[in-house]
């Protein structure tokens, strides 16, 4: 999956897709994402791709952009350290999503939900740091969320 030294095309791939996550409708997709989705059960997540809503509207293009985007590296395309050192919101979109994904993939048509993400992941001990240390975060935030209310 990787190749052991970034090209100059890696570099203008990466370039690339930080280009499309400027496109305005994909930024509004992306603060949803990292601001206000918090799923707690499959259930949440499962409500919002039933819905109508710009909810589902956004929770789709986030999931399948960073599918898409971890597909080159798959694929072989794309540098899998080079894209790991700006892909730092995949791995927020995976510590969030990671827990209910093995349920989501039952669902008819959910087998292949974010397959090229968590091979990235799972690929990269220094993604799967990355996970540890962003799920203690967000474990943490959320504690903090939580007390705030009470």
């Amino acid at each position: 999956m990787e190749r052991s030294v970034p090209t100059y095309q890696d570099a203008q791939l990466v370039l690339k897709l930080y280009e499309l996550r400027r496109e305005e409708k994909l930024r509004d997709a992306r603060e949803w994402f990292r601001q206000k989705f918090f799923p707690t059960s499959v259930d949440d997540i499962k409500a919002v791709q039933g819905s109508t809503g710009n909810e589902n509207t956004y929770f789709r293009m986030v999931t399948t952009y960073w599918e898409m985007a971890a597909s080159f590296v798959v694929r072989g395309v794309l540098n899998a350290e080079l894209f790991l050192d700006s892909g730092g919101e995949m791995i927020f979109l995976w510590t969030k999503l990671e827990p209910y994904v093995a349920q989501l993939r039952t669902a008819p048509g959910g087998d292949m939900f974010l397959v090229n993400v968590e091979k990235v992941v799972n690929s990269s001990p220094r993604a799967q740091d990355r996970v540890r240390k962003t799920r203690e975060r967000l474990a943490s935030r959320l504690r903090t969320s939580a007390s705030a209310r009470t």
